[in-house]
């Protein structure tokens, strides 16, 4: 008599991973970054990620019922989740809670879901909310609290941010110059282009050690939550490695011929966003390069990108802008770098 076998089909070994996972994983990697963001711009932060999650979550959910999509299963990915924080760490903390309720709508139902949602998208939702309230309302997304240990004029209450983000309206005791200012990217384009040398901005007081007061600790925060998704394997090493290695290679290059007149490598490694957008945004898995040598080639290029922007361009930092663009380039990256399959023979 034969014996009969229980006979199951592949995969045999199964990953302990799935979308929801991961998103809690980027999720808790950016705690540290926006501890330190809180701390030195104050309760806006905190306010705006309130703000961006309820909203991002009210649209994900008008859009799957309209779609007729079961709601427990797509909003229990957290991906509208991870796409609020994304964009609401890059908000001024005293942005009107418009603005950031117009980018959670454009990143949530033009971005992601206008093209069949999650998996579908060709460019990065978040960063795309943030181009459109960047060109948009350039007056509202340039405008930062001055960094907790420069001044106390910005220690404003949790009531009073509620009010200001709110009402659009400060508190009496606070005068806006008093309280708001340009980062330091801003303000070392500016100064630069009326002529002053770099030794001679940096001299301001909303400098820090190596870069902007407040932001290189933010930026030291987004470190160590994104080495530990590189390590848990939650992020591709190859897109940070490159993106960073690319922009401190051409911030070098320029450094060297004329270090008056171009910051060094440093300084636009620790400011604005390019370390939080080499391990949060740039990794988006959906719209990055999806092989290891485009992943290389993908970073590299987002790094060349936020350069020739930050010293050529219009943009103070253009990490969200050199982000989108090379989206555009991530299927042409993937079709010329893709491995070669096993027997395959090679023309």
């Amino acid at each position: 008599m034969a014996m009969r076998f229980k006979t199951v089909t592949s995969p045999f070994v199964l990953l302990d991973t799935s979308v929801g996972l991961v998103m809690r994983r980027v999720l808790y990697a950016m705690l540290p970054g926006i501890a330190a963001l809180a701390w030195f711009f104050g309760w806006g932060v905190l306010v705006n990620l309130v703000i961006a999650t309820i909203m991002a979550l009210a649209a994900e959910a008008a859009l799957l019922a309209a779609r007729g999509k079961p709601l427990a299963l797509y909003l229990g990915d957290y991906s509208a989740v991870v796409t609020a924080w994304l964009l609401a760490v890059s908000l001024p903390p005293l942005a009107p809670w418009w603005l950031t309720t117009l980018g959670i709508l454009f990143a949530i139902v033009v971005a992601k879901h206008l093209y069949g949602g999650l998996g579908y998208n060709p460019f990065n939702p978040a960063m795309v909310g943030y181009v459109v309230l960047l060109v948009s309302f350039p007056r509202e997304m340039s405008t930062w609290l001055i960094p907790h240990g420069i001044d106390q004029a910005h220690a404003m209450t949790l009531l009073e941010t509620l009010q200001a983000i709110f009402s659009g309206v400060l508190p009496a005791r606070f005068a806006p110059d008093a309280l708001t200012g340009a980062t330091s990217l801003d303000i070392l384009r500016t100064k630069l282009g009326l002529g002053l040398t770099v030794t001679e901005v940096r001299n301001s007081p909303v400098f820090g050690i190596v870069a902007g007061h407040g932001w290189e600790w933010a930026a030291l925060g987004f470190l160590v939550g994104g080495l530990w998704l590189v390590y848990i394997r939650a992020a591709a090493w190859q897109i940070p490695s490159g993106m960073l290695g690319g922009l401190a290679v051409i911030a070098t290059v320029f450094y060297l011929i004329d270090p008056q007149h171009y910051a060094p490598p440093w300084f636009h490694l620790w400011s604005g966003a390019a370390i939080y957008g080499a391990f949060f945004i740039a990794t988006d898995p959906v719209t990055a390069s999806a092989t290891p040598r485009g992943r290389l080639i993908y970073g590299v290029g987002i790094g060349i990108l936020v350069y020739i922007i930050r010293a050529f361009g219009g943009y103070p930092d253009g990490v969200a802008f050199a982000v989108l663009l090379m989206n555009i380039a991530a299927p042409t990256i993937d079709l010329y770098t893709r491995p070669r399959v096993f027997g395959e023979r090679r023309a």
